[in-house]
């Protein structure tokens, strides 16, 4: 049954219009799912009314210019109930129904199975669940405390997902800043994937847990058209994050499948589309123009002072970890620049910048997950964020850094205290796995200084690439190598030993460069001329240098604090690869479990110390 209805849904329109527009999301959605043949229709119908009352009467947004600074956040945090908001595209009038019909989730369109910023009205992607929330908490605190602006934050969450501990980390952290711009909606629909959820429809528990996180609670039945008003209407007063705990029925409109098991992610078969549509009303065009929000509002030119970067003088000793928290404080002088903790500032050294620039610097506590959530909301707002904990504890955010890359996010982490170097704190603290994890991050950039002078530069040039870059930092202080003027440009090395008659290639990173020198002035003292390599640019690598050495030496060692998994020894080979170059090649890294002592202990018995790596150079030569 189709009709030929074109109203335009205006603000003020009556609830009984909402619910026709509510009406034809559900009827989209099921449409489109069914043409698709694949998708969530189900997870979609539960969720309409609670947009459609949003986007009429509460959203402020205007559709035609979606980089309005002024203008409301609307993030899916259930990814999968994409069919749904590209039914709300259509009825705000910027996707059309034949787009909606003939591309959902078909190759090289862009209204994929879970939504992506290829779409202007999309800020992140979602689909991995739990993060949306955290990703809202992030964009709320940029617009309150960066940005100055009067927008709201809007979260949609399935129940399902309320069983990550990233979204009580986000509500912990809603609650601790008094995020009164942001509301998150919870979809209560009892049912997940494989069936009844944790809590089902014990809406109680739910307030309960959110109110224990220091939010709002508003519990409402999610079909209840002036029930849900209301609520969203008590979130936009100012005076605390909010949380619509609303209770709703999965697949609500669609007879045959609603409150049934065995239906999440399936599209609804022909026929049983067609029956739902007709039940539903029939095709419906309506559209809505929801509140505007203000025109922008010009802002001042920031104050940009020049960055002065830290200097050392060569021969010095300094930890990388600090080189890099001075650098930080400096490029505080950029106002786009802001920086994340995860309550270890004093160990990584970002608490330099809390000290000059405190209004940019935002603690998250033990909360890792967060800190990249947070920083990928401030990124979408248009700023420069670093965040830094110790390299093995980003390994805990690895999916939030996976789903950055995916939204296309331009950040820079810092990961210290990398390695077995670390000593005598053991294993749990030793970042031995995060080279790896950075490296398979799609556009990606991996940098690992050996001392001060190339990471302070290093942690400049951050500030400039697009998408996500990785600083690998060490706890010792080690002899500072390089004159201040030095340059350090992504996908480049250092050559620091050399001569026209070298017999093998050192090659090594952070700590285990400095045992690479050592080791070359062993071999010297035998007569065997090493030539050394700085390999500070992980990825992109420099395979130019790499292929030289190979052909010039025809042996290479390469030493790493990390596991020889996915590290830099797999890197170089990668790069060599491509250009057919096959040296003698030995590959030094940490592949027992490590326990606790001294630096020079743990290095030595992990097979990456100078003796270790001179031995190695000896026996590559000898065969």
């Amino acid at each position: 049954m189709t009709t030929a209805r074109t109203t335009t849904l205006n603000p003020g329109s009556d609830l009984s219009q909402v619910l026709e527009l509510a009406q034809q999301l559900r009827v989209d959605s099921v449409r489109a799912s069914t043409t698709a043949g694949s998708g969530h229709p189900t997870s979609s119908l539960s969720a309409a009314d609670l947009m459609a009352v949003l986007m009429t009467r509460h959203l402020r947004y205007d559709w035609e210019a979606p980089d309005n600074p002024e203008g409301d956040h609307l993030i899916f945090s259930k990814g999968h109930a994409s069919p749904l908001l590209y039914a709300m595209f259509k009825a705000a009038g910027v996707v059309s129904d034949d787009e909606l019909m003939t591309t959902y989730r078909r190759f090289g369109h862009r209204l994929q199975g879970h939504p992506t910023p290829v779409l202007p009205w999309v800020d992140v992607a979602t689909g991995s669940l739990g993060q949306g929330i955290a990703y809202g908490v992030g964009i709320a605190l940029a617009g309150r405390d960066l940005e100055r602006r009067p927008y709201r934050v809007w979260v949609l969450c399935g129940d399902s997902e309320m069983a990550e501990g990233s979204v009580w980390e986000a509500l912990d952290k809603a609650g601790h800043h008094r995020l009164a711009n942001f509301t998150a909606l919870i979809d209560v629909n009892r049912l997940g994937q494989r069936g009844p959820t944790e809590l089902e429809w014990d809406t109680g528990a739910y307030a309960r847990r959110v109110e224990a996180f220091g939010c709002r609670a508003i519990v409402i039945d999610g079909h209840d058209l002036q029930a849900i008003d209301q609520a969203l209407a008590t979130a936009t007063d100012g005076q605390a994050p909010t949380v619509i705990v609303a209770k709703t029925v999965k697949g609500r409109g669609a007879a045959e499948v609603a409150d049934k098991e065995g239906w999440h992610g399936k599209a609804l078969p022909e026929d049983m589309a067609d029956r739902a549509v007709a039940a539903l009303g029939g095709i419906r065009h309506l559209r809505v123009r929801g509140p505007q929000p203000p025109a922008p509002t010009p802002t001042p030119a920031p104050d940009v002072r020049p960055v002065e970067l830290p200097r050392f003088d060569v021969g010095d000793k300094v930890a990388t970890r600090a080189a890099f928290g001075a650098a930080l404080a400096a490029l505080g002088a950029r106002p786009d620049v802001v920086a994340l903790d995860a309550e270890v500032g004093n160990s990584t050294y970002a608490e330099n910048f809390a000290k000059a620039h405190p209004e940019r610097y935002f603690q998250n506590y033990i909360a890792e997950q967060q800190m990249i959530a947070e920083a990928v909301g401030m990124a979408v707002r248009g700023y420069r964020p670093y965040a830094t904990t110790f390299a093995a504890f980003l390994t805990r955010a690895h999916d939030f850094i996976r789903m950055a890359a995916v939204s296309q996010i331009t950040m820079a982490l810092c990961g210290t205290h990398s390695g077995v170097e670390i000593g005598a704190d053991g294993p749990s603290q030793m970042g031995v796995e995060d080279l790896a994890m950075m490296r398979a991050i799609r556009g990606s950039t991996v940098l690992y200084p050996s001392d001060a002078t190339s990471a302070a530069a290093l942690t400049a040039t951050m500030a400039d690439l697009d998408g996500i870059s990785y600083l690998r930092t060490t706890r010792g202080a080690y002899p500072v190598l390089y004159p201040s003027d030095e340059t350090f440009p992504v996908g480049g090395s250092k050559t620091l030993r050399h001569s026209e008659h070298d017999q093998v290639t050192l090659i090594g990173a952070g700590v285990t460069l400095h045992e690479c020198l050592t080791a070359a002035e062993h071999l010297a003292a035998d007569g065997i001329q090493a030539r050394v390599v700085d390999l500070y640019s992980i990825k992109p690598i420099d395979t130019a240098t790499l292929a030289r050495a190979a052909r010039e030496t025809g042996a290479l060692v390469v030493v790493e604090d990390h596991h020889p998994e996915g590290g830099m020894g797999e890197a170089v080979l990668s790069a060599l690869s491509a250009t057919g170059a096959q040296p003698a090649f030995a590959h030094l890294a940490v592949t027992d479990l490590p326990g606790s002592g001294t630096t020079s202990e743990l290095i030595d018995a992990a097979g990456i110390s100078h003796a270790h790596i001179a031995q190695a150079a000896r026996a590559l030569l000898r065969h």
